[in-house]
């Protein structure tokens, strides 16, 4: 079987950016949520195609996007007419995927009511439709915030909120499970109060859940007199019950105001990996721990990059990883510049390459990351058009055979070349990308085919598209990598002009 593709520079605009540091494929930045203000605190998974779903706080409501295939779909609200939710550009709903199993999260408002309450809805089609919202705190006397979403290995949603008495006080964390789907919620427990017996916990700073097997990691930011550190309370039953706590931050970080910030983490095999935010050096920089969840014991944090050359602040860090694969991403403030970066490992147990990738240069408020299947996710707020907005890319997964197995598995002719490309592999290609000696891609096909031929300077209907050296006749030198499967073989394919 043959495909014919056509390479162009017309594509090289809208496929568009670099192999960066980390040797992620970038696409271009895009929009999510039109252009509209109060559009903030966007929170992403993915579903079991690999499909990124979003939801973020727009005005007191809980928005909603999925991809379809081809885009995103048009925006809607999930939380009912009379329900306000609380939202801000530090807090808001969230989600959690398991498959095309969803749930969502958010706390209505007034928050400090108590007859405000903290909701779940849950889709089982990949957020195609949305049941009600279903209550999750069975509290009568008590107030609750910034509710967290995780999910068990079944399928189950386990929901972490913030809890106070009456009087908004004696803060703490407690934890929700349920064991029909997310139709009811069983009685809550406690899961914070690691640090000493009299500890409260910040009550500004929004918390994460992060479940697998049958560990479940309430992450939070502590308050002991003052003494805000990152801790983990830990249950091994499932959520059942909490037993002991990790000390993830060990900064001492004092502060006598509200930071208004809070970890993240993900569990992989009996590792915690989390991320938070600590001002003990003086700025707030992110940092980023790793911590065997059987230890019982935490560890100290380190920075991600540590104080550099125009950094004025970093915040809101989020985690995500699967496999071998790693990604943190946080908003940080460089020479005036509100950036949204990345650091990313397809090489987990090797740590962090040392540069990152600056996903937007400026404007960027808050941001998320999601990682599957050889895919990467990054979705942020936009300070200055009010957007919400996404980028997309693709990376190497280290868990499999890297390279084709055979010298001949892979051949491209003529090399060099002035007109056409034959490419030819021994087994189906499930994606082929070219890219410059700049780094820019050129192109990326999903060719499902042994045979494909690259056409240069070809015409398509009525539209013409120039070939990816244009009217140049000098020699360009382009690198076609062809994945089969999760296995990869690179060949260099010389281009001296177009007939």
């Amino acid at each position: 079987m043959k495909k014919t593709l056509y390479l162009t520079c017309a594509l090289m605009f809208s496929i568009t950016i670099s192999f960066a540091q980390s040797g992620i494929i970038w696409n271009a930045e895009k929009n999510l949520a039109p252009s509209a203000s109060g559009n903030d605190h966007p929170r992403m998974v993915l579903s079991r195609s690999g499909s990124p779903m979003v939801v973020w706080n727009h005005d007191s409501r809980c928005m909603f996007s999925r991809w379809n295939g081809t885009g995103f779909t048009s925006p809607v609200m999930l939380n009912p007419v009379g329900i306000d939710v609380a939202g801000a550009d530090w807090m808001g709903p969230d989600i959690a995927a398991h498959g095309d199993t969803v749930y969502v999260v958010f706390k209505q408002t007034p928050e400090n009511s108590a007859d405000a309450h903290v909701y779940c809805l849950h889709s089982y089609d990949a957020g195609v439709t949305f049941s009600a919202p279903v209550r999750v705190e069975n509290i009568k006397d008590s107030l609750s915030r910034f509710p967290t979403v995780g999910i068990d290995d079944a399928g189950h949603p386990i929901v972490g909120f913030m809890k106070f008495d009456a009087n908004f006080s004696d803060s703490r964390w407690a934890v929700a499970r349920s064991n029909d789907f997310g139709l009811t919620f069983e009685t809550d427990l406690k899961a914070s109060g690691w640090s000493d017996t009299d500890a409260l916990i910040c009550d500004c700073c929004p918390g994460a859940v992060t479940c697998s097997g049958n560990t479940v990691a309430m992450l939070y930011r502590d308050n002991n007199s003052n003494l805000r550190d990152t801790w983990a309370g830990i249950s091994t039953d499932n959520g059942n019950s909490f037993t002991y706590g990790l000390n993830i931050d060990q900064q001492n970080w004092q502060i006598f105001a509200c930071p208004s910030t809070g970890p993240d983490g993900v569990i992989l095999g009996d590792t915690m990996y989390s991320t938070f935010m600590n001002g003990a050096s003086g700025k707030s920089l992110v940092y980023y721990n790793k911590t065997a969840v059987t230890a019982q014991n935490g560890s100290a944090g380190i920075p991600l990059t540590g104080l550099f050359p125009g950094l004025t602040q970093q915040n809101f860090p989020r985690i995500a990883g699967e496999g071998n694969a790693l990604a943190i991403a946080w908003v940080q403030t460089v020479s005036g510049a509100k950036q949204c970066v990345l650091r990313f490992t397809n090489k987990k147990a090797q740590g962090f390459p040392a540069a990152y990738d600056t996903i937007a240069l400026a404007n960027a408020v808050n941001c998320d990351v999601a990682v599957g299947d050889g895919k990467i996710f990054v979705v942020w707020q936009d300070g200055g058009t009010g957007t919400i907005k996404y980028r997309s890319g693709v990376f190497t997964n280290t868990s499999a055979t890297l390279e084709l197995a055979e010298n001949n598995a892979l051949s491209i002719f003529p090399n060099p070349t002035n007109g056409s490309v034959q490419i030819e592999s021994d087994a189906v290609m499930d994606r082929v990308v070219v890219v410059d000696m700049l780094g820019r891609v050129v192109y990326v096909a999903m060719p499902g085919a042994r045979r494909v031929e690259l056409l240069l300077g070809a015409h398509i209907g009525s539209q013409t598209l120039t070939s990816v050296v244009g009217s140049q006749t000098l020699t360009s030198v382009y690198f076609v990598t062809v994945w089969v499967g999760e296995k990869l073989a690179v060949r260099k394919l010389v281009v001296s002009g177009v007939r």
